[in-house]
Formats: C-alpha cells, structure tokens, sequence
C-alpha cells in the first residue's frame, strides 16, 4: 500500500499503472521515461502528471515525484495515477469517412482532406485523423500515435503515411530521419516568381520569438531550431501568382510555408505567414500530392500522386496558371 505521502485520491474515476524502469532507460529524465512507457501519452503530459503529484515512486520508500529532470535507475517502480483530463480521452476511436488511398498488412495511405486536425492537441483533442485510425483498426491502439509517423498541417491537404505494424512504423521512423521517404507539394503562392526556376532553399528554421504561434528562419548562432532544406521548382506564374513544386529534403514545422514566406512568395490564402487574401481560398494552398519510398517490409518501390483539390483547383484557374501535363 502507499503510504499517507501520496497525495492522489484513488477512485472510480483513476487508472493506476504500475511502471518498472529498464535497462535502457537507466539514466533517463523522468518526464521522458514516463512518456515512453505511456506512448499513448505526450512527454508535456507526463510533465503534467508529475505538476499533479500523480507519480510516486515505491523504492527505497513511496515518494511523490515532482521534478520532471529526475534521472531514473533500472529496476526502479513508479506508480501513476491516469486522471480523466482532455488529454487522456483523446485517445478514443471516433468513426470517420477516410479516404484509404492503399493498405496492406504494415501500412496505409491516407488522403487527408484539408481542416482534418492529424494528433489530438488543445483546441482540438477530438476529431483528429488519430481518433479515426483508432476507429478503422483496433490494432492500432498498440502503436504509439496509432501508427501516425509524420503530420500535415490542419489545413494542408494531400498524402500521408501510416504504420499499421510496430515494425513498419520504427522503419519508416528511420526512413524519414533518413530522407528516404520522398514528399512533394504542389503550392500556389504570392506574386510572379522571382530568380531561377529552380531553387535551393536552406535555412534552418525555429519559434518566431515575436509570435510563438509562426516559425521562422532563424540564424542558429544566435537561437535555437532545425537546419531544414527544400527544393522550389516553378511550374507556371503570371503577375499575381505562381505556381510551384516543394520537395521536402527535411521536415520541419510549417517548413514549406516558412521558406516560402522567407523567398518573398507566402502561399495564397496563408492567414498565418501572408495575412487575410479574398481570393476563395480559406486556407493555405498547400497539397501534398506525391508521395514515393520503397516499402519498409518487402522493399517493394511504392508511388502514389492526387489530384488538386477543388479549391486549389478553382484557384489555379482563378489565377490564370496551368500545371505542367
């Protein structure tokens, strides 16, 4: 039994974990540990789980744990009380129309349509393409984020890859820090383009110290971020718009749409990095249309491509631009 330290109340309303430390997390933070013996759970919801006081370790004697950069010992236990919060039911099956572009035993391929939030995070902790992989595939509560390997923006539309198997999903975890999973984006952007048509962009990118919900190119001398690299390939423009091809080499946070801003073309419709346009678009026109990589398991070369969008679609056309056949 705890004794009187422990300052959660168990009821109905509380599941307990109990959670031994491994060798391979010997050494470990905390928050970090925890978060990887809960994989349905964040690493910012283990950090609130310690805030809480719903951590007690029971060696040498029960102790409430509070500080998230405790270093861990193998062999060590902690108990931990799951409350109900936000968080921690949103981790439920939500039925949803997806569009399953292909599936096999390892893995499928989503079209996700524009305002489809891909995790649970505030503001949006129900309705996300997580609830609806849980809903399709029971399976797919054994895997950490249900097999979600790599995101889309909420309002970006287009392809995306998702493990079905743990095995395929720590292979395309590899693939993608590899850059062997291969993603292009069709975008409609700002102005006619302006210096050759193809361009290398290479600025790392980071947290907009003047808005914390933009990115921004940042010079790592001088704060943090991640080196990021994209390939910009102009396919048509006219006087007011262009339209261009995005290879991702990395990916970072709103990558496409920070290097794009950061070239002098934000994309059309992009409130965040370009302010409000009228121009029938309510969101930023960004299609992840190709998607190419061989298949983790047999090694089989997949492709896949969609189509624009009907609001990109109507855009395009609007802007007097034509996509290459």
């Amino acid at each position: 039994m705890l004794d009187d330290t422990v300052d959660v109340v168990e009821g109905p309303e509380v599941e307990w974990r109990e959670l031994d430390i491994p060798t391979t997390l010997h050494g470990e933070r905390l928050d970090r540990a925890l978060a990887i013996l809960l994989p349905e759970f964040s690493r910012s919801f283990s950090q609130q789980l310690l805030s809480d006081g719903c951590v007690t370790s029971l060696l040498p004697q029960a102790r409430v744990m509070h500080k998230a950069s405790a270093r861990v010992r193998m062999g060590e236990r902690y108990h931990v009380a799951l409350r109900p919060t936000p968080q921690s039911q949103a981790f439920k099956p939500e039925a949803m129309d997806l569009d399953v572009v292909y599936q096999d035993d390892d893995l499928r391929i989503i079209h996700k349509p524009a305002g489809l939030v891909v995790h649970p995070a505030p503001g949006n902790w129900s309705g996300t393409l997580l609830n609806g992989l849980l809903a399709l595939d029971p399976h797919a509560v054994m895997l950490p984020r249900a097999g979600i390997v790599h995101r889309l923006d909420k309002d970006t539309s287009g392809l995306m890859v998702v493990a079905r198997s743990r095995r395929c999903m720590d292979a395309l975890v590899a693939m993608i820090g590899a850059r062997e999973v291969h993603r292009e984006y069709l975008a409609i952007a700002y102005r006619q383009w302006n210096g050759a048509k193809r361009r290398e962009v290479e600025a790392a990118v980071g947290r907009d110290t003047r808005n914390r919900l933009r990115m921004a190119v940042v010079d790592l001398t001088r704060q943090s971020g991640k080196e990021a690299h994209t390939t910009f390939d102009c396919l048509d423009t006219q006087e007011e718009a262009c339209l261009v091809q995005c290879t991702l080499h990395s990916g970072r946070t709103h990558q496409i749409r920070v290097h794009m801003a950061h070239i002098g073309h934000p994309l059309l419709g992009d409130a965040l990095y370009a302010g409000p346009m009228g121009l029938g678009i309510t969101r930023q026109a960004l299609h992840a249309f190709r998607l190419r990589f061989a298949h983790p398991i047999t090694a089989q070369p997949l492709a896949f491509e969609s189509p624009l969008p009907s609001d990109m679609a109507s855009l395009l056309t609007h802007m007097g631009l034509q996509r290459p056949a």
